[in-house]
């Protein structure tokens, strides 16, 4: 059980003698594991030694803490009944511990047995069969008699209560018994009460071993728990050192592996070095959206927190040095509240990463300028980026972008490198992400082909894609431009809108009666034969709408409902 939990209700005075209980068999069942771990653990090896031995020694260390039991644990588990009751009573102690709890018992249990017999002398005196000895809440121990056998009650009988069928008394010997039974259990009470909160003050003593034993078992199970992870995940053992780099191989995001499952998740290297050395300081990440950009930096991210918070890492391999502070700058959100508009909260965040950030730090950034203008954004993030480049070494960065202008970095400043997440078109104008992070930059960002994907219309695509091609061809000039000007400048045709020729007005006409006949179908009264009929109608229908302008149609069955009135001519 949680043993600090308990005994921090133990110390407050508001253990209940259950938690009593569970507290001294966990402390009892800590002995027991720590008996376990000194037989499987090595314990006396250096603090170098090797990691195998080193974690041998580590459990010895655990076990020395959780035993022995303290002796107030072992008398009060050896004095509670197995699952005592919440309420003193006599279902919490055991018989023999304490002798004035045993003779309040004796006393009580030979007061109820005379009671018992005086239910049957008084069905005898009375000559009423089916008189009754009960006991209430309120009234206590009682005699009930049905309202048949009223006349059969002596006079000396008190009455204490009327039902609907019957009437309840007291009567002289049995109030002498019941007072009797009140004062053993009172008794009773007090002395089973006053014995366990004297052997719970004996535990209560003992905090600092119980302190002790519970952090070691919280550490014991953490450790277990962390290791049944990495064995079930196929989590490796990460190196951790003092050099500020960071080297992942096959690194892989948590999360998004357990949802996808092992076989579907992409893994990928990393590797970044504060001084540049070998690696990257910045690392500058193109490539389209929905490609996993933010997923390679958050697992990035991930795997620094839980190789240093003494865990297995999602990866093949993981050298890591040690990260003071991990920034990062991912999302978009605003404060509404506070008057803060999403761009402001990005140029918070990152002021506080440019001020807090050193060498041994980790830093994320996603999309730093999207929120303005196209000029001011690049700006903005080329000057971050050189920033955080500037000086012989400076905190190991991923700089995820769109701006494919950033790329030219990479050739001007020798702590940056680029790297971009492969995508290809398959061959009918779509895109298919590989998730696969290379060295070199993205060519372009797929923005319209993600556009497609996401469902805008197609005369919007086709708009976006001419607009592109000539804004890539570099005929565009700065500044804000209304739609005309800009197809001026661009030397493009104006926008194609899609006139309404007959057919397509036929066509719409079609489409919202064939929404209408669906609407007004009425499915709980169909037959089965009714409903297929009907079923094969529609969709003969709907294809016939979307073809165009229908010569013939087919009506639903008269047995479902009026066929569909066409509009085509001769229909």
């Amino acid at each position: 059980p949680d043993c600090e939990r308990l005994f921090a209700r133990l110390a407050a005075g508001l253990a209940r003698p259950p938690e009593l209980a569970a507290l001294a068999r966990g402390l009892l069942d800590a002995e027991r594991l720590a008996e376990q771990l000194r037989a499987a653990a090595p314990h006396d090896a250096p603090d170098d030694a090797p990691s195998d031995d080193a974690t041998g020694a580590a459990l010895h260390a655990l076990a020395e803490r959780m035993s022995p039991a303290p002796e107030a644990a072992r008398a009060l588990a050896a004095a509670l009944v197995d699952g005592p009751q919440s309420d003193y009573g006599g279902g919490v102690l055991r018989p023999g511990v304490d002798a004035a709890f045993d003779a309040a018992a004796a006393r009580r249990t030979a007061a109820l047995e005379r009671l018992a017999a005086l239910e049957e002398t008084l069905r005898g005196e009375t000559g009423i069969a089916g008189l009754k000895l009960g006991y209430h809440r309120t009234w206590g121990y009682h005699l009930e008699v049905t309202r048949g056998r009223l006349d059969a009650v002596p006079d000396g009988w008190e009455r204490r209560q009327s039902l609907r069928g019957a009437e309840r008394f007291s009567e002289p010997r049995l109030r002498a018994l019941a007072d009797e039974i009140e004062a053993a259990e009172r008794e009773l009470i007090e002395a089973e009460r006053g014995r366990v909160e004297a052997l719970a003050a004996g535990l209560a003593a003992q905090a600092d071993r119980i302190r002790a034993c519970a952090g070691a078992l919280a550490r014991l199970d953490a450790a277990a728990g962390l290791a049944d992870l990495a064995a079930e995940r196929d989590w490796r053992r990460p190196r951790l050192e003092a050099e500020p780099r960071l080297e992942i191989t096959a690194g892989r995001h948590p999360i998004v592996e357990a949802a996808l499952g092992a076989s579907g998740f992409v893994p990928n290297d990393a590797a970044l070095a504060a001084d540049g050395a070998g690696a990257p300081q910045l690392l500058l990440l193109t490539g389209p959206n929905m490609s996993g950009k933010s997923t390679y930096l958050r697992q990035t991210a991930l795997i620094v927190i839980l190789a240093q918070a003494g865990c297995f890492v999602p990866a093949e391999r993981a050298r890591i040095g040690l990260v003071d502070r991990i920034f990062a700058r991912v999302g978009a959100q605003d404060d509404l509240a506070a008057g803060r508009s999403t761009f402001l909260v990005e140029m918070l965040e990152t002021a506080r990463l440019l001020h807090g950030a050193g060498e041994r730090s980790l830093v994320l950034l996603d999309e730093i300028g999207r929120g303005t203008s196209t000029w001011d954004g690049l700006a903005i993030a080329q000057a971050v980026a050189e920033r955080l480049a500037a000086g012989e070494r400076g905190p190991r960065t991923l700089f995820a972008t769109h701006f494919q202008e950033l790329t030219a970095l990479a050739g001007s400043v020798e702590r940056i490198a680029n790297a971009a997440v492969a995508a290809e078109e398959d061959g009918r104008g779509g895109l298919r992400f590989l998730h696969r992070v290379a060295p070199g930059a993205a060519d372009r960002s797929w923005g319209v082909q993600v556009a497609a994907m996401a469902g805008l219309p197609p005369d919007v695509l086709e708009r976006a894609a001419q607009l592109l091609a000539a804004l890539e061809g570099g005929a565009a000039q700065s500044g804000a431009r209304s739609g005309a000007e800009l197809d001026a400048v661009l030397d493009l045709p104006p926008p194609r809108v899609a006139a309404a020729s007959p057919e397509a007005q036929l066509t719409a006409e079609l489409s919202a009666e064939l929404v209408d006949e669906l609407a007004a179908l009425d499915v709980d009264g169909l037959t089965p034969l009714e409903a297929i009929s009907a079923l094969y109608a529609l969709r003969e229908q709907a294809r016939l709408t979307a073809a165009g302008a229908p010569e013939t149609a087919p009506a639903i069955p008269a047995a479902v409902q009026p066929p569909l009135e066409w509009a085509a001519a001769g229909g």
